[in-house]
């Protein structure tokens, strides 16, 4: 009876020093060595001389005589650049590398988009003031006085027989003219920068020359048979 009760107590004691062992933080000193030189410590392992006989390849483990006194013997030390394996980088390192690129990143788009804002402020001042117009206006206002006095000049000489004609060449004339005003615009949606309204101003100019041409055409015609 007093032999099954020892055997209960005990029983009863493990059942309850168990669990408290098992959520007991342990410490081991060589797992530590071992994470460390792997990371970021110092290149060392523990025990020296299982790493040396068994893990030499990758632990770099040489053996060197050292003297203390009456301690002198063989000692083991690892060498790093002996070790065939390369460290881990640490967590810590990676983060604070990626943080560093995003910022790199970060910067690079900041200043291409501030490249892009200073370059579009450039092209709506430039959208503000008509710079082109100037230079074709003279022309355009001679082309124009030119075209008007022809065709009226030919409705009056052909007395309205050549009503048609004057009509048709008027009505390309204000299309032209609508079409200049409208490249003239400026604001919100109208804007052009002045070198596109030179290549347009360039493209009304030879269309108001042919224009011209025919009005003069026509004028002849007008002299010639009325």
């Amino acid at each position: 009876m007093q032999k099954m009760r020892f055997i209960l107590l005990t029983a009863i004691a493990l059942y309850i020093v168990m669990p408290a062992k098992a959520q007991m933080i342990s410490y081991d000193e060589d797992k530590r060595k071992q994470w460390q030189s792997m990371e970021n410590g110092p290149w060392d392992f523990s025990p020296d001389w299982y790493y040396y006989f068994l893990h030499k390849s990758y632990s770099g483990a040489e053996s060197y005589w050292k003297w203390a006194g009456f301690k002198s013997g063989m000692r083991v030390r690892f060498m790093e650049h002996k070790s065939n394996v390369k460290r881990i980088m640490p967590t810590r390192v990676t983060s604070e590398e990626t943080q560093r690129q995003k910022m790199n990143k970060t910067e690079e788009e900041r200043q291409y988009i501030e490249v892009l804002y200073k370059e579009e402020v450039a092209r709506e001042a430039d959208r503000n003031v008509d710079l082109s117009y100037a230079a074709y206006k003279d022309e355009f206002t001679r082309m124009q006085e030119r075209i008007t006095d022809g065709l009226l000049y030919c409705m009056n000489k052909s007395k309205g027989k050549l009503s048609y004609q004057v009509n048709e060449l008027s009505r390309l004339n204000q299309v032209l003219c609508a079409d200049i005003a409208y490249i003239r615009k400026m604001g919100v949606g109208y804007g052009l920068e002045n070198a596109k309204r030179r290549q347009a101003y360039e493209d009304f100019k030879r269309r108001m020359e042919e224009l011209l041409t025919r009005t003069a055409r026509l004028c002849t015609v007008a002299a010639t048979h009325y």
